[in-house]
């Protein structure tokens, strides 16, 4: 057996056994953290304010984009001749997700959907849009937003929706999808920053929107006959849910007050 060190002519030798343990140490021990101005570096770029602020600035951004390149333009213009049926379909849907994170209003882009595609492709389209622009920003609040603005939960009111969110996140999605009085950027971020979970939040906003954007879409779609009874009772379910969201936040202004 060899010993932890032999002399061989003066000369000390470490023998394989210590030296296997020595490294079997320092394997478990891990990677060194780092410290001293990269440590604080580190720390201060993943802080939840750093993250915040990088999620405001991604929003400005996207919304100066929308300004400067004026998506609303096809309403007039027309899709790009070169894009045609189920391309153009995805490919609009992928632009209506993007557009709607930043900021651009729905009813604009159902209305543009019905107008390029018709009712039924741009139903497809715009829901899928729809989805899409609420699994971004709901990812984009949640990582970059959801651990610096919880603490500011305060409110009575910002407490209530939380709490709804948090412990009955699919209803009251579900809910707040079919009533267009809840503005669309908004309840994203809301369930967002709450507890609730990606999934509920997607299926919910897939079932809630439905009606609302097939209203808008069929509306587009039929905007040239304004007198038809399609365009007309798509109109009527645009008004009716909008009459009856206000009628219940009315009967519950008093309840909300005193949560």
């Amino acid at each position: 057996m060899l010993d932890a060190t032999t002399r061989s002519g003066g000369t000390a030798t470490v023998s394989p056994r210590a030296t296997a343990t020595e490294l079997a140490v320092a394997t478990a021990a891990g990677p060194v953290a780092p410290t001293g101005l990269a440590a604080r570096v580190t720390r201060v770029l993943l802080s939840p304010w750093s993250r915040l602020s990088l999620l405001l600035a991604l929003l400005a951004s996207a919304a100066t984009t929308v300004l400067l390149f004026r998506p609303q333009e096809l309403l007039t213009d027309g899709w790009p001749p070169q894009l045609g049926g189920a391309t153009a379909a995805l490919a609009y849907a992928v632009a209506y997700g993007l557009c709607t994170v930043a900021f651009v209003p729905r009813p604009l882009l159902n209305l543009a959907a019905g107008a390029l595609f018709g009712s039924q492709l741009g139903l497809a389209s715009a829901l899928a849009g729809t989805v899409l622009g609420a699994g971004i920003a709901f990812c984009l609040g949640r990582v970059l937003g959801q651990e610096a603005l919880r603490p500011l939960l305060r409110g009575k009111w910002l407490k209530a929706a939380d709490g709804q969110l948090s412990r009955h996140g699919f209803r009251s999605m579900l809910a707040a999808r079919l009533f267009p009085g809840v503005p669309f950027a908004a309840a994203n971020y809301c369930a967002a920053v709450s507890r609730m979970g990606l999934l509920p939040f997607l299926l919910a906003t897939a079932l809630g929107s439905i009606p609302n954007t097939a209203a808008y879409v069929v509306a587009g779609a039929r905007a040239s006959t304004p007198t038809s009874p399609a365009f007309l009772i798509a109109l009527a379910c645009i008004a009716l849910p909008g009459l009856a969201g206000a009628a219940v936040a009315w009967r519950k202004r008093h309840r909300l007050r005193g949560h």
